[in-house]
This record gives structure tokens, C-alpha cells and sequence, in this order.
């Protein structure tokens, strides 16, 4: 304000001489110059310098139509919908029957999530005019927010149909048909908006976008680096150039690069998080350590900053590392607050991570007593046993330990004699992918940190064995002779889709055997620890979609024992078909096995549930019997399999189409 008003004064003083300007009110500057000077800002695209104009000019008219409006467009720009909706609505009480603030109404009530609203507004504008350009964009994202990316393809052909050079119709159809995966088609249109724009910057910017969605990576820098050139200092395509030169390799470039933004803003969180993953490519572990620290104590919330800055503690500090229990008590500090408010699951997540960090912690006492409430009084004794071993037990822990083991002591597996930590094992060997030519439009190799996500939350499933193999792959085809060598049944390739607020996680899931998908999973979440979230979400919906598969343990006396249990989601009165070791077979395509009724041996109907096993009658399946120890046991799918995925919006594809509602 400060800068704009010293500004003001001169222009005054080079107009009017050296005269008072006091008891001259024509002299000021007036509503009329602070609205000119705001949309000089907004052609220029300096949101917040436009913005303190429009707000003096309407602190000197309030009933400023124009200017409520351009203020409505600053705030949409700068993402803040719900003050862009206000004044929009503001500008329209002022300007009654004004279609194009119909138009901005309706774009902001899509990005607040308000649907329903939108289309009412969209529709009355084209009941009033059918072919006015601006609702029919709005209709389209309405359609792409709503998931329905093919819906939103027709209209946007349609319109250009109409409108056959318009340069945001042919970069908008370009970037929902890379959406969809049709990448030829997306360059045929984007190649038509340069050859009719070619010295539009924002074109040869969507360009690099597509170009390295597609693995084009040589052609998106050239392309971001036109972009550059017809507008330098273009922070969108100077940061996706940095992330290009971090995916072709070029990781000093991509320092450099990142350097430079950081120079411009020190609070560039992006840049810090780049700056970091470069160094890690470089080899540079302890800088990148140093870097990360720097961008997590910026934004504590930033989850791809914390997963990188994690994996680096992992796998480059002894267990004895003071950082680790440093970064360990961050979680600890937010487990106690999911604790306190009764959100069980979040809790244990947030202990399993600090553990993972610093085993030795004191807090795995309160990581056993989550356990303890949950119900699973045998893995709350041995977190105890583990205790005394490392050194970590008091006295009350010898007393709760001594308690339980009493408690426990009639248990189903200690009268079976079995130990349940050697006994329990999941059933479904599933590798983890992410793809590297998957990169995000804000983080860089974001698939492979929810990958790593994903895989850690899966090593507590007790029905999957997320497997060793590397998480980040080339191709598809590496992924897939990776999953077939390492014997797995099944292989997850996730991918990620963000914007500043939102994120999506894709998981395809793909036989092991032939590689052919099995099903899909998403898992679309907003707000704060929304990576965590999401990356939950795909592993429930994974671990939901496989089938109940266990081991008869011990067979005598027409009685069965088998390693599920209460934890498994095991009920009396559940029956499982009894299939001869070996037999059951992976479904080549889809989820689930395949055995003739032959391979059943027997039936087994559950009388006694205990907390990681169950036991119960067996009847064999014909006149001899053939049930044996290790024999497979399988609860039947119900009919229908996975439920197909319902569609969601793509958070990328809406933060990159917004931008082109600028003319």
C-alpha cells in the first residue's frame, strides 16, 4: 500500500507542479484512475498489486460495478472462491443481466464445490444465449468436476466447431484429452493453438505441460523454455522447466533453477521440496537432509516434503540418529491429538511412523495401549514384551505384562500351542509401483512417494504382503516382468493427480501372471493431510477388494485351527470351503482364485474366535479324507466382484484449465 501510495503521489506532483494537494479533492486520484490501474495490473497478471487498487477504487465508490468485478477476478485468480463468489454476486446486485458475471459466478461456485448451484447459473445463461462462449466453458468444467471428462471432450468440440481459433477452447480440449490418455490427439489440437498463437507464452507453457505428461521430456523444454522467452519470469513455466530438468536427469540444472525461485520467494515450498529431490539425484544426501528440514519447518503440513525428508532418514542415519527423534516426536505429538479425539486409526498411523523413526521411543507405550483399546489384548503383550527387551519397561509395564500373560492364559492359540507371530501370514503377495514418467503438476515423483505411503500402511494389512521390490520403475513392462520374476500375485501401479488443495490417488491393479488389470481404486481427498488420507483410502479399498484367504494350521479330532482370526474380520458361525494345498489358482484377469469343486476337501464351520486365530468342526468332503495341515482356506466372493470405480474430478486438469479463463 505503502509503494502504490508514494507512486500516486509522484504522478500527482509530475501532473500539478508543486501546489498543496490538500483542499484540492479534484486533484486526487479517483475511483475511476484506481480501477484503470487495476486491470493495467490484471493484463499484467500481478494479482495482489491489482487487487490493492480495485479495493481503494471501491473504498471511494462501493457502488463501483466494474471494479467489484475485477476484484472478483483477483481473488479467483489468486484461489480464495469464496471472496471471488462474494463479490461477484456484490457486482451482479449492481449490474443486473450482466452475463459475463453470471459466467464468473458460476466458475466460482465449480471450484467451491458447489455443483448443483453452478449449474442452475449455467443454465440460465444459456437459456438466454445458447452459444455464449463463457457459460459454455463453464458447462464443460462443471462436467470435468463432476468426473465426466468425456462429456466435457463434446462440448468443448463443439464450441470449437464455433470458435475454430479460439485459443483456450483449443489448449482446454488438448488438456482433457491428455487427460483421458489420448495423447495423439491432444498434440494434434495443441499443435494447432501454437501454429494460431505463436507467440502466445500460455500456449507453448500447455505445450511442455503435454508434451511431458506424454514422455516428450527433449520437447517440453523446449517448449517451457519458449514460454520463457515470450514471457520471462513466467513462474508456472520457470517451475515446470526446473521439474523437467529434474526428470531428464539434470539435477545441477534443476538445482540451479530452483535456487533462483527460492532467491525470488524464500517461502516457495515447491522449490525447496525440488531443490531437495535433486540433491537426493545427485547423491548429496546429507545436503538434502539439511534442505528438507529447511522446507518441512517452512510447512510442517507439506506431506511430500516430510515422506522425502523421511525416506533420507530411513535409509541414510543409524537408529540412534538425535534427528530421528526429532522428526519421531512430530508424530507422536499429532498421534496423542487423534487419540484424544477418539480417531483411533489416524493415531495409530502417526505412532506406527514415529516408531518406524525412532523404535526405542518411550511413546510405544502409548502406541500398546491404542492396541489395548482396540481390542487386541495378544499384540498388546507382546508391544510389552518388546518394551522389557529394549530396556523401555517400568514397573507398571512388568505389572500390566504379568496381568495379561494371566489373562491370556486360557487363550484359543496357547491351548492349540501355537505362536501366533510365527503362525499369522498374509496371503497375498502384491508389489507397489509408481511409474517415473509419472510426475505431478506440483511435486515431483509424487506417485512414488504415495507409493511409499501406500506400501507402509500395507505392511500392518495382516491379509497383503506389500513386497521388497523397487518402488519407482521406468515402464510398464518393467513393472510387470519386476512382479512376474518376484513371484507376485498382484501389481499396484498408483499415480497421483494435485492441485494447492486437492489431491487424487489412482491405483490400477494388475495381474501378476499377465499383467492384465484386475480393477482400479481412487481415493480423492482436500485439505490438510490429504496425501495420508488418500494413500489410506487406496490401501482399505485394496485390502477390502481381495478375497479371504487363510491356512488350516492344525487338523485333529474333526477340529480345525487356521491363522485368522477376530483381527481378520473371522465370526462364529462362518463357514470356508477347505481347497487341497497348491490348488487354488489366480484368476488370470480380475480379482480372485480359481480351483474345480474337486480341489475341495472339506468344509469348516467356525465355533471359537480368538483375537489372531479361530478354530472350529470340519467335515471332510467325501469317504476318505484328505484334509491335511496347510491345506488353503477360502471364504467364496460374493457375486459381482469390485464395484467399477465412480467417477471423480482430476484436480490437476481443473488447476491447469482455470488459468484460462484469462483472456
Amino acid at each position: 500500500m505503502i509503494r502504490l501510495s508514494l507512486a500516486i503521489s509522484c504522478l500527482a506532483l509530475s501532473l500539478y507542479g508543486a501546489a498543496p494537494v490538500y483542499g484540492q479533492n479534484s486533484r486526487l486520484p479517483s475511483a475511476a484512475s484506481y480501477y484503470d490501474q487495476g486491470r493495467l495490473f490484471i493484463r499484467e497478471e500481478d494479482w495482489y498489486a491489482a487487487a490493492e487498487s480495485l479495493l481503494e477504487c471501491l473504498r471511494l465508490n462501493p457502488a463501483h460495478a466494474e471494479g467489484s468485478a475485477s476484484l472478483a477476478e483477483c481473488y479467483y485468480a489468486l484461489g480464495e472462491f469464496d471472496q471471488a463468489l462474494a463479490w461477484t454476486r456484490k457486482a451482479r446486485s449492481l449490474a443486473r443481466g450482466n452475463l459475463a458475471l453470471a459466467n464468473l459466478e458460476a466458475f466460482s461456485l465449480i471450484a467451491l464445490g458447489r455443483l448443483t448451484e453452478a449449474a442452475s447459473v449455467i443454465t440460465g445463461v444459456l437459456a438466454s444465449e445458447p452459444y455464449n462462449k463463457e457459460a459454455l466453458f463453464a458447462a464443460a468444467e462443471l462436467d470435468i468436476a463432476r468426473g465426466r471428462h468425456g462429456d466435457a471432450v463434446t462440448r468443448y468440440r463443439d464450441a470449437a466447431r464455433r470458435y475454430p481459433d479460439d485459443r483456450r477452447l483449443l489448449v482446454s480440449l488438448a488438456l482433457v484429452l491428455g487427460s483421458l490418455g489420448e495423447a495423439d490427439s491432444a498434440r494434434s489440437y495443441i499443435e494447432r493453438a501454437i501454429a494460431r498463437h505463436p507467440q502466445d507464452y500460455r500456449v507453448y507453457y500447455y505445450a511442455a505441460y503435454l508434451d511431458a505428461k506424454a514422455g516428450r521430456l527433449d520437447t517440453a523444454v523446449k517448449h517451457a523454455e519458449s514460454a520463457l522467452f515470450f514471457r520471462p519470469g513466467y513462474a508456472p513455466a520457470f517451475s515446470l522447466l526446473a521439474s523437467l530438468r529434474y526428470r531428464t536427469g539434470a539435477f545441477e540444472e534443476a538445482l540451479g533453477l530452483a535456487d533462483k525461485a527460492i532467491g525470488l520467494n524464500r517461502h516457495d515450498i515447491s522449490a525447496w521440496y525440488l531443490k531437495g529431490m535433486a540433491l537426493i539425484g545427485m547423491g548429496r544426501k546429507a545436503d538434502a537432509l539439511a534442505v528438507l528440514s529447511t522446507a518441512a519447518s517452512i510447512d510442517p503440513h507439506d506431506e511430500f516434503v516430510r515422506a522425502a525428508l523421511e525416506d533420507v532418514l530411513f535409509t541414510e542415519t543409524n537408529l540412534e540418529d538425535s534427528r530421528r527423534s526429532r522428526w519421531a516426536r512430530w508424530h507422536f505429538e499429532r498421534g496423542r491429538d487423534y487419540h484424544r479425539r477418539n480417531l483411533i486409526e489416524q493415531s495409530l498411523f502417526e505412532y506406527r511412523r514415529g516408531l518406524r523413526l525412532n523404535p526405542y521411543a518411550p511413546d510405544r507405550r502409548e502406541y500398546a495401549e491404542l492396541l489395548r483399546i482396540q481390542g487386541y489384548p495378544a499384540r498388546y503383550l507382546e508391544e510389552l514384551r518388546f518394551m522389557q527387551a529394549l530396556g523401555l519397561g517400568d514397573r507398571d509395564t512388568g505389572d500390566a505384562l504379568e496381568a495379561y500373560d494371566a489373562l491370556l492364559d486360557e487363550a484359543l492359540y496357547r491351548r492349540w500351542g501355537v505362536n501366533t507371530a510365527e503362525a499369522a501370514k498374509p496371503h497375498w503377495n502384491i508389489a507397489v509401483f509408481s511409474l517415473a514418467s509419472q510426475s505431478s503438476f506440483y511435486h515431483a515423483d509424487a506417485g512414488a512417494a504415495a507409493s511409499r505411503y501406500i506400501k507402509d500402511i500395507l505392511v500392518h494389512e495382516r491379509n497383503i504382503n506389500p513386497m521388497d521390490t523397487a518402488l519407482s520403475q521406468p515402464s510398464f513392462s518393467h513393472a510387470f516382468r519386476q512382479a512376474r520374476e518376484a513371484g507376485a500375485d498382484y501389481f499396484l501401479i498408483i499415480s497421483v493427480s494435485e492441485n494447492e488443495r486437492d489431491l487424487l490417488v489412482k491405483g490400477e491393479l494388475f495381474v501378476g501372471r499377465t499383467g492384465t488389470l484386475a480393477a482400479s481404486f481412487s481415493a480423492y481427498r482436500t485439505g490438510t493431510d490429504r496425501l495420508r488420507n488418500a494413500a489410506r483410502g487406496i490401501a482399505d479399498r485394496l485390502n477390502g477388494s481381495m478375497p479371504f484367504r487363510g491356512e488350516l494350521l492344525q487338523y485333529k479330532q474333526g477340529q480345525g485351527l487356521i491363522d485368522k482370526g477376530r483381527a481378520d474380520g473371522v465370526e462364529n458361525g462362518a463357514a470356508y470351503h477347505v481347497v487341497k494345498r497348491g490348488q487354488a489358482l489366480i484368476l488370470h484377469e480380475g480379482i480372485g482364485l480359481a480351483y474345480s469343486a474337486g480341489d475341495i476337501v472339506g468344509k469348516l464351520v467356525i465355533d471359537t474366535v480368538d483375537e489372531e486365530v479361530a478354530s472350529g468342526a470340519v467335515t471332510r468332503n467325501g469317504f476318505f479324507d484328505r484334509i491335511t495341515p496347510g491345506d488353503e482356506i477360502i471364504l467364496e466372493p460374493e457375486q459381482g466382484g469390485v464395484p467399477a470405480p465412480e467417477p471423480l474430478a482430476d484436480p490437476e486438469l481443473r488447476a491447469l484449465l482455470r488459468p484460462l479463463r484469462q483472456p
